[in-house]
C-alpha cells in the first residue's frame, strides 16, 4: 500500500499528498455540483431531502456531477434522481465558489420538459413554493438562498453572466446568520 504524505513537490508552491516511494502527486481539487431552479408558472421546486448532509431540509435538485457527462447532463439527472423531473435548461444562472469544502456549483435557471414530478430516492417529498411559501428556515445551504434569490432577480429576463458570490461572502465561507428579509 502506497505511503503518502504531505509535502512541497519540487516546482510546486504548495503542500500536496505525495508518494513516498515514487513521488506520485495525488492533486485535490474541488468537486463540480450541478443543479438547477427549477419554475412551473412562478412557483419553484423544491426537494425536502432523505440524506445527509442536512437531512430533512429543502434543497434545489442538484448533487456531484459525474464523471463523462456535461453540467446540463448532470443538471438533467440529478433533477430526475431527485424530483423525478425532466427538465429544461434555459441557461447558467449563477457559479458559486464554496472554498471551505471545496466546491464549485453551477446553478442553471430550468423549467419542466413534460409535466410531472415526485420524490425520488434521495428526497423525503418534493413540491412546488410559491415565492412567499419558500420556507426559508428550513433551506439546506446558503447557495439555496442565493440561487433563489437570483432566479427572482432574474425572473423574466434573459440571462446575462451568471451569478458569483454576494460580496459579503466571497469565498463561500460565511453560514448565513438568518434567513434573507425578503
Amino acid at each position: 500500500m502506497p505511503d503518502f504524505f504531505r509535502t512541497v513537490p519540487s516546482g510546486d508552491d504548495r503542500e500536496r499528498l505525495t508518494c513516498r516511494d515514487c513521488g506520485f502527486v495525488a492533486y485535490e481539487n474541488p468537486k463540480i455540483i450541478v443543479g438547477s431552479v427549477v419554475s412551473v408558472d412562478g412557483r419553484i421546486l423544491l426537494c425536502r431531502r432523505a440524506i445527509e448532509p442536512r437531512h430533512g431540509f429543502w434543497t434545489l435538485p442538484a448533487g456531484y456531477m459525474e464523471l463523462a457527462e456535461t453540467v446540463e447532463e448532470g443538471a438533467r439527472r440529478e433533477a430526475w434522481e431527485e424530483a423525478r423531473a425532466r427538465i429544461a435548461i434555459e441557461g447558467v444562472l449563477a457559479i458559486y465558489s464554496i472554498a471551505r469544502i471545496g466546491q464549485v456549483q453551477v446553478i442553471f435557471r430550468a423549467g419542466l420538459a413534460e409535466p410531472g414530478f415526485e420524490a425520488g430516492p434521495e428526497s423525503l417529498e418534493v413540491r412546488l413554493f410559491d415565492w412567499d411559501e419558500i420556507p426559508w428556515e428550513q433551506l439546506a445551504f446558503p447557495s439555496v438562498h442565493w440561487s433563489l434569490r437570483q432566479w427572482r432577480a432574474m425572473r423574466g429576463r434573459p440571462l446575462g453572466l451568471p451569478a458569483m458570490n454576494p460580496p459579503e461572502d466571497p469565498r463561500g465561507t460565511r453560514p448565513l446568520a438568518q434567513p434573507p428579509g425578503l
